[in-house]
């Protein structure tokens, strides 16, 4: 027995010095013993199918061209959670070196010292003139831009096609007072998501209303303005005679499965209304639909929302972390980004897939037509005040004027600190 194993030893040696390492990548093992080598962590938000780009396509190419740093991805859920978890990390300078940010959360993000300035880096001005973004001011702040806008965001109003033939229409009406007149007449619901500032001024806009001035310094006189009540009157009364769903309150129903196949005349919804389907679906939801841009007749009546790069402070590995921040907003990155339905800030990329291209074109018209939420510190307060009074107000505690107005009076304070 002892032979034997003496001898099944020296097999094995013999053959493992007369073979190819079991290492299929020894330029890797060699750039991970690298000690230039530096790591960068990056924290996001992106879908599953997002991701498998990322990981797959995007980091490749960019550790290819960059054999000096690796990418360490984080894939975090898109909730308060994650924000606070930020802040906190920043605050105590243990922050990662690049995080895509929803573009609500970077100016409190940046006026609160959070974010390191990005106007430092020898080619930023280079790399900002090839990017468009209607959200690009939430990253400005006393002279200095802390972000990169990497995809950008809008909803419209998404119509169930079959509700319009059966009113003998071929197309949406042109004005959203002809949509509520429609659907009182026909008894259409109206698909509203939820009472928040995201899901409701949309419609609040295309009737006429307003939140605040145009310098987000004040919001009494806008936001109790008479077309802004006008407006939350409008989708009350609507609320009243169950043309939107009693949910509303808490967040509302399956808008989607409804405007596709049910009683539903109208949602408002981004592009992953369509991106998140494929094959017969996506064919169902495309056929059974018709999207186009809020009607604008007032002025900008889409909201703006998307996703920001940022180098938060305490960050480890700035200059490698602009490179990377670089690298997904160029041009190739951006079109192979575009394959999931994101729309692209690079003014350069094109999204080259026909049926993603249809997707996205109503939704790139309506950015032509769109608006901020305030860019402010305090955005996240700003918010909660307003959905508070929309639910009183839609709950009947108080009328639509007496009901904004004190949101106004209340949002007024926290635009003066």
């Amino acid at each position: 027995m002892k032979r034997f194993l003496c001898f099944f030893v020296i097999i094995v040696m013999l053959t493992a010095c007369n073979r190819n390492s079991i290492i299929t990548d020894p330029e890797a093992v060699e750039k991970l013993n690298n000690p230039q080598t530096r790591t960068i962590e990056f924290w996001h938000t992106y879908s599953d199918e997002e991701t498998h780009l990322l990981e797959q396509e995007l980091i490749p190419a960019f550790e290819k061209q960059n054999p000096g740093i690796r990418v360490h991805p984080v894939r975090h859920a898109n909730n308060i959670e994650l924000k606070y978890t930020l802040i906190a990390k920043a605050s105590a300078n243990r922050s990662p070196d690049v995080v895509r940010m929803d573009v609500a959360w970077v100016p409190e993000f940046s006026q609160s010292g959070l974010l390191t300035p990005l106007n430092g880096f020898h080619d930023f001005e280079s790399v900002v003139s090839l990017l468009q973004s209607s959200a690009g001011l939430v990253g400005y702040y006393e002279g200095f831009n802390y972000s990169l806008p990497v995809n950008i965001n809008t909803k419209v109003a998404i119509y169930n096609r079959s509700l319009l033939t059966q009113a003998g229409l071929s197309s949406p009406p042109e004005r959203f007072e002809e949509v509520i007149k429609l659907a009182r007449k026909e008894r259409y619901m109206i698909g509203l998501g939820g009472l928040d500032t995201w899901k409701t001024l949309p419609c609040i806009y295309a009737l006429g209303g307003k939140m605040t001035d145009d310098q987000y310094k004040q919001a009494t006189g806008y936001l109790n303005s008479k077309a802004t009540v006008h407006a939350v009157e409008e989708l009350v009364s609507l609320y009243q005679e169950q043309l939107i769903d009693r949910t509303v309150v808490n967040g509302g129903g399956d808008n989607w499965e409804g405007v596709k196949s049910g009683n539903i005349l109208v949602t408002d919804e981004g592009p992953w209304f369509y991106s998140v389907f494929q094959g017969d679906e996506l064919s169902r939801a495309l056929n059974s639909t018709i999207a186009v841009p809020f009607p604008h007749e007032f002025g900008p009546s889409s909201i703006v929302g998307g996703e920001d790069l940022v180098i938060p402070k305490g960050a480890k590995q700035p200059e490698e972390a602009w490179e990377f921040m670089k690298f997904m907003t160029s041009k190739p990155s951006q079109e192979i980004m575009a394959q999931t339905g994101l729309i692209p800030t690079n003014r350069e990329a094109k999204v080259k897939n026909a049926a993603l291209e249809s997707i996205i074109r109503p939704y790139e018209e309506a950015l032509n037509n769109s608006f901020l939420r305030p860019p402010v510190k305090a955005w996240s307060q700003i918010d909660e005040i307003y959905t508070s009074y929309m639910t009183r107000i839609f709950q009947g505690e108080l009328s639509a004027e007496e009901g904004l107005t004190k949101a106004a009076s209340e949002i007024d304070i926290v635009l003066e600190r």
